[in-house]
């Protein structure tokens, strides 16, 4: 069939030139070019092509070698030490996360790869074209405070680099400005500024940086954790002096498991945001496999050696590697240390807390934003809400930020088991763009009735076990309530025995370094 031109110029007025790769004047095609909405289709929100993806493993090896060790999972990790839990069962609430997180990742990252498609489109295919904002937002709003949260948190170690280095810079250390000091803004909106940089070249920027981070952390908390053996003669305190047994025990290894999926429940829902760029399935089990489950047991061995040791020297647990940090006799070897820790917190902070809340802005507006300045956008809100006071607030981290935490269990588990059990992996993906009636994923006027039905009860139940003194022994475990809910739900409300049509996005799709 010849090429449609007059569909073909609409396409090109819309300022898509990407086509003009795809459908050329004059050439063959099996069926004319797909009309797209420009309510749902932008450059950055359409299909990644295959040819020329250039996430491989050793780019999803770097995304877990920098937020496996970001400074809140060691003070995660080094609470289960506090609580009681000797090195072995460390170790074991650990491996039980990881080979959980292993294949949940994998089932979210096949997704990405088979549709090239970001988290905010993914949620079409179950919530309906406009239904997906719902998730998208939830995910997005979690990870805009905990962006700002985040930095926050890293401008504190900049501040104190700084004032090793120059003393002379304590007064402006000594003043408050809306809650930070002249040397803490200072600090804040530098490392805010360096992050807007990097996500404003792409995605493909965000893979060369974790690329970059990923090994220096790796060997500065190695060489952390072998001089605190040193410091020790390599013999280790292996529990606290009270330590768990029999049924407490094993619930707080379980707990502890549960706990370590749960951090990573935002990533196991927009995991497809770095897949949809991945060169195989191969690669992201392989990528996978040495980040999560051989990449968790170095970090729990480095927990152990770092709390153990130090409890062995003076009888304290740590509550970070900060901690460490500050005792290294010599300010050259305080300052790399410090500088490392800031590239870890950059390099986690990008993945996990900015590349999230940019899509769903950008689903959002995609007639008024593009990557770039749905990231600007995302970055001026996580710097007005002044996080710092959000940090000091227990109500707001625990309610708010925790609430809507809840909610991720109950979407992973719609949005699974449509994918893989109703659908059985069947994705028309030009129909996610199609913003009309007779739209596969339009359901009613754009929403899918039976994905929200699905989603007001167990997202309600995954609130009460999360938030609610009663629950309080099973809210380790509130997640995996969410999402086993929200999956049983919606396998009793979605349809039946209908056929659905598998095609790729080929003809609409864009280079993966546009």
């Amino acid at each position: 069939m010849a090429t449609d031109e007059t569909a073909l110029s609409r396409e090109r007025a819309a300022g898509r030139p990407e086509f003009d790769h795809v459908y050329s004047p004059g050439t063959v095609q099996t069926e004319p070019p797909p009309i797209t909405s420009d309510r749902l289709y932008n450059v950055d929100l359409a299909p990644t092509r295959r040819e020329g993806r250039t996430w491989n493993a050793y780019s999803i090896f770097t995304l877990w070698a920098n937020d496996v060790h970001s400074l809140g999972n060691y003070s995660f990790a080094i609470g289960l030490f506090a609580l009681g839990l000797g090195a072995w069962q460390v170790l074991t609430a650990l491996g039980v996360g990881a080979l959980l997180l292993f294949f949940l990742l994998c089932l979210s990252g096949f997704m990405g790869y088979k549709t090239g498609v970001p988290y905010p489109v993914m949620s079409r295919i179950s919530f309906g074209v406009h239904g997906a904002q719902l998730p998208a937002a939830v995910r997005g709003i979690v990870t805009i405070a905990w962006f700002g949260i985040q930095t926050y948190l890293a401008s504190v170690v900049l501040r104190v680099m700084l004032i090793a280095l120059w003393p002379g810079l304590a007064p402006l250390d000594s003043n408050d400005v809306l809650g930070l000091s002249t040397l803490g803004w200072i600090s804040f909106v530098a490392l805010w500024i360096i992050q807007v940089i990097i996500v404003c070249y792409g995605m493909e920027m965000i893979r060369r940086y974790e690329a970059m981070a990923g090994p220096i952390i790796l060997v500065t908390f190695v060489a952390l954790a072998v001089w605190m053996l040193w410091r020790v003669d390599f013999s280790i305190a292996w529990a606290t002096e009270n330590p768990l047994t029999g049924w407490e025990m094993w619930v707080h290894i379980l707990g502890g498991g549960a706990l370590w999926v749960s951090i990573y429940g935002t990533f196991v829902l927009n995991f497809c945001d770095f897949t949809r760029s991945a060169t195989s399935r191969g690669a992201i089990v392989k990528g996978n496999f040495w980040g999560i489950p051989i990449n968790m047991l170095l970090f729990g061995l480095i927990v152990v050696s770092l709390a153990g040791a130090q409890l062995k020297l003076d009888g304290t647990i740590i509550t970070a590697p900060a901690d460490i940090v500050q005792t290294i006799p010599s300010v050259p070897l305080i300052v790399l240390a410090s500088l490392a820790l800031l590239i870890l917190t950059v390099a986690v902070n990008l993945m996990a807390n900015f590349v999230a809340p940019t899509y769903a802005l950008t689903n959002m507006f995609p007639k008024a934003l593009n990557f770039q300045k749905a990231a600007i956008v995302s970055a001026v809100i996580g710097l007005i809400i002044l996080p710092w006071n959000l940090y000091n607030s227990p109500v707001v981290i625990v309610y708010f930020l925790g609430g809507l935490g809840a909610l991720l269990g109950p979407l992973f588990g719609i949005i699974m088991v449509d994918y893989w059990i109703i659908r059985r992996s069947k994705v028309n993906v030009p129909q996610l763009y199609i913003d009309t009636n007779d739209g596969a994923y339009y359901y009613r006027k754009g929403v899918n009735p039976r994905a929200i039905a699905a989603f007001i009860p167990s997202s309600l139940a995954s609130l009460a076990v999360a938030l609610l003194p009663f629950f309080a022994g099973a809210s380790e475990f509130s997640w995996f309530i969410g999402a086993g809910l929200g999956a049983i739900c919606y396998l009793i409300t979605a349809k039946k025995r209908v056929e659905y049509t598998d095609q790729h996005g080929e003809a609409i799709a864009v280079a993966t370094t546009h």
